[in-house]
Order: C-alpha cells, then structure tokens, then sequence
C-alpha cells in the first residue's frame, strides 16, 4: 500500500514561505547531523555532510528566487511506500 501525505499546499507571501521553508530544510539538516554523531563510518559521515551541504544551498537559491517576489506557491507532497 501506498500513502501520499500533502504537506504543503498554497499561496504564501514571501516572508511566511522563507519561514516555512527555513524550519523544513534546518529539520532535515537537524536530522542528518543527529545521525552523523551517532555514525562511525566515515563513508557515511561525508555523505551526509554533502548532503547538509547540498540542502543549505537550496535553501540558498530558494531565497534568492523568494526575496523578490511578494507571495510564492508551495506545493510539497511525501509519498510513503512500502520496500519489499
């Protein structure tokens, strides 16, 4: 069985969208780092660092499209299946 959350869905004005982006990228970089302390591998920690890095430059390019704008649509869906 698959699942399809909506997680985000609508029109927001340019400061309420970067917040709302913000908290959703220094969640999934909060994740990475709980999981680099608890991570002896150092194949593992490089990858989730360039993973870190990678989500901080979105966040970067996401701003600089989102400053000049006054309102930006987000849509944002997490599909859940199953492995087997």
């Amino acid at each position: 069985m698959d699942m399809t959350l909506q997680l985000i869905k609508g029109q927001f004005d340019s400061k309420d969208a970067l917040i709302l982006i913000t908290k959703m990228i220094d969640a999934k970089i909060r994740f990475h780092e709980s999981r680099i302390n608890n991570l002896c591998g150092e194949e593992d920690v490089k990858m989730r660092e360039n993973k870190i890095k990678a989500l901080q430059k979105d966040l970067f390019e996401a701003r600089k499209l989102i400053e000049n704008c006054q309102s930006v649509n987000i849509a944002s869906k997490i599909m859940v299946s199953k492995n087997s």
